[in-house]
């Protein structure tokens, strides 16, 4: 994604090939404009994207901080991207590794395999592999780009697969999560992830995040707190504990760090 010229722009590999989308917002609402193959299909998904069928009826948001960032970002959803591949990928980069490991190995395999997005794109935003690209990329590649063996093998795994994948965006939620977690090397924590991203679920949590137990204590209850004590905090906000995180992590509140931080490593020398 890119934000340039007051318009979002997104690339991704849709089911009718490499797109492009612009949304621009304006008064009068979102003007969606797209690019390439897969332009059409973009349009289309726009409302999911915008989250049209997240349904925050329900949500009552009991904490003070809760209360208050909701109260300042009216209109909050969930989004779906219903491109379960173009979420995977990045998220398994993220398995095991600082965000800035994944960032730059992202960004290397998209700047050396990704196709420049179609249209009048931004500068430098590229479309991820379609599921055959991702799973014949040479193992010298992922090297290249920082990447181990395990995510690698987890990566080939779901772009063999990638068909049933995108298919479980029909499917109802639970269900496609158990679909994801079929897949060789997808725990809970990335199944989490991509079916808040793909699948538009508003209920999904990371476990296993190294650091998300301890902001979501920190926010909800003033201290620092485990899986299963932020599990314990977020119960009563059940199928809204997803958009709970979100509105944590548009807080602005941090937790106070207690130990060194996890040093960036370099896979490519390893």
């Amino acid at each position: 994604m890119r934000w340039a010229d007051g318009a979002l722009w997104r690339s991704g590999w849709t089911p009718a090939g490499p797109g492009t989308l612009r949304l621009r917002a304006g008064r009068d609402g979102v003007e969606a404009a797209a690019w390439g193959p897969g332009g059409g299909w973009l349009v289309d998904s726009v409302p999911d994207l915008l989250g049209v069928r997240d349904d925050p009826s329900g949500f009552r948001p009991r904490h003070p901080l809760l209360r208050e960032v909701a109260r300042r970002h009216p209109g909050l959803r969930i989004p779906r991207s219903r491109l379960v591949l173009d979420s995977l990928v990045p998220a398994v980069l993220e398995q095991k590794v600082t965000s800035v490991e994944a960032r730059r190995s992202w960004c290397e395999l998209l700047r050396r395999h990704g196709e420049p997005a179609p249209g009048p794109a931004p500068r430098g935003l590229r479309v991820p592999l379609p599921p055959w690209g991702w799973r014949d990329l040479p193992g010298w590649e992922w090297h290249r780009a920082g990447v181990d063996g395990a995510r690698v093998r987890t990566v080939r795994a779901a772009a063999t697969v990638a068909r049933r994948l995108e298919d479980a965006c029909e499917l109802p939620v639970d269900v496609a999560r158990r679909r994801l977690r079929a897949v060789p090397g997808v725990g809970p924590w990335t199944a989490a992830e991509v079916a808040t991203r793909a699948l538009g679920d508003a209920d999904a949590v990371a476990v296993g995040d190294l650091h998300l137990p301890r902001l979501v204590g920190w926010a909800l209850a003033g201290r620092p707190t485990d899986d299963a004590g932020m599990l314990e905090l977020l119960e009563e906000y059940r199928p809204h504990r997803a958009r709970v995180i979100r509105l944590v992590e548009l807080s602005g509140v941090r937790a106070p760090r207690f130990g060194p931080r996890a040093a960036p490593r370099d896979m490519r020398s390893m």
